[in-house]
């Protein structure tokens, strides 16, 4: 993830209003029986300058939000504001937005520089602007060499530039990206994942990018909000997303997760006392807004857990090693526990050959006690 980095100086000019607000938004599709919410009561705040991902499966209303803002449907209820004004009934013309779209929609016919000019040109921007804007935007996006060459004579990621490029130039107040690098094969992909967070920066343009890729919403976003089902679950900068998952949903859905059964011994303020399965005790952050009690869930991430030989009772957790899987940069340990549950482990590999470990052997688990998340039920 590339992250912003202050300059240093104070800032004395009076913040700027929220780039997008969405209030209480409900976009319901069909009547009666076969009436479907694709948006429940939503609500979001999108900073100026900020690069906000909307993350979740495929039909969990990421899509139906980013054309709400985009102004291709409007809501059934609720307001959307680009800055502070509302644009919930506005046609798409009349909004500051532009978008790119999953399969570009460039004019094969027309060059580069056409098809970046043509939009300013509907605009009826001055001729030397339009001149001067399209060689700007080709250099943002390192394509001057190939200004006159037809978009249909480009490679994947040179199209995809292409509509960047195009989509930056009538320069708005906010840019919407509807999975913009699915089509392009795995390692452009990850190129270009860099190159638009790059972009985003150079130009200070507020992005919102939708993706049901939880590794190319970590690598990109200031912040993320985790979707599904036509809510919100979860908003939070990728560290706060992947660390302190607010329910079984997010934790699963963003990287891989160990789900165990912990009981609540107390609650202090924010941190829960849990006792495992072992019998060992831990203390661990709570979601906000929620006192749990009884029998709850929590997750470990496999990475933050360790194994150790034998069943001793220094470990958290006892089980016997089912399966070792050999992944080049890591290995991932899986271990049955006395539950029947499967618990995974992750080691990165190392130069020097590491503990060597063996099916059907007896282990054990140790993990920090911050690395225990308790979820929402």
């Amino acid at each position: 993830m590339v992250e912003k980095q202050g300059t240093g100086q104070a800032n004395t000019e009076a913040p700027l209003p929220a780039a997008i607000y969405a209030e209480r938004v409900t976009k319901a599709f069909g009547e009666g029986k076969k009436k479907v919410l694709a948006l429940d009561d939503v609500s979001l705040t999108i900073e100026e300058n900020e690069f906000f991902t909307l993350l979740g499966p495929s039909g969990c209303g990421k899509t139906t939000l980013l054309r709400l803002i985009a102004g291709f449907d409007q809501p059934t209820a609720g307001a959307i504001m680009l800055r502070d004004r509302d644009i919930s009934q506005l046609p798409p013309n009349q909004r500051s937005v532009n978008t790119v779209f999953q399969d570009y929609a460039l004019f094969p016919h027309m060059t580069v520089a056409k098809n970046i000019s043509f939009g300013l040109e509907m605009l009826g921007k001055p001729k030397d602007y339009i001149k001067k804007t399209v060689g700007d935007m080709l250099a943002l996006v390192k394509m001057e060499e190939l200004r006159d060459r037809r978009t249909d004579q480009l490679s994947g990621g040179q199209q995809q530039r292409v509509a960047l490029a195009r989509a930056l130039a009538p320069r708005p107040q906010v840019l919407l990206l509807d999975e913009p690098l699915s089509a392009l094969d795995y390692k452009l992909r990850k190129e270009m994942q860099i190159e638009l967070k790059q972009l985003q920066l150079e130009t200070g343009i507020t992005f919102i990018f939708v993706t049901h890729d939880q590794e190319e919403a970590l690598t990109m976003s200031d912040r993320i909000a985790v979707m599904n089902a036509g809510r919100i679950l979860q908003i939070g900068t990728p560290r706060q997303i992947y660390n302190q998952p607010a329910d079984r949903f997010v934790a699963s859905f963003i990287g891989r997760s160990n789900f165990i059964s912990v009981e609540v011994l107390s609650v202090e303020g924010r941190r829960a006392r849990l006792k495992l399965s072992s019998g060992r005790e831990v203390i661990s952050p709570l979601p906000d807004n929620w006192v749990p009690r009884g029998r709850v869930t929590a997750v470990v991430r496999p990475e933050y857990a360790q194994l150790v030989a034998g069943s001793g009772d220094e470990g958290d957790l006892q089980g016997v090693l089912e399966n070792i899987v050999y992944l080049g940069t890591d290995t991932q340990y899986h271990i049955r526990l006395p539950d029947e549950t499967t618990f995974v482990t992750r080691s990165q590999n190392q130069c020097q050959e590491t503990e060597a470990f063996e099916d059907g052997q007896s282990v054990s688990v140790v993990f920090k006690p911050e690395a225990v998340q308790v979820l929402r039920s």
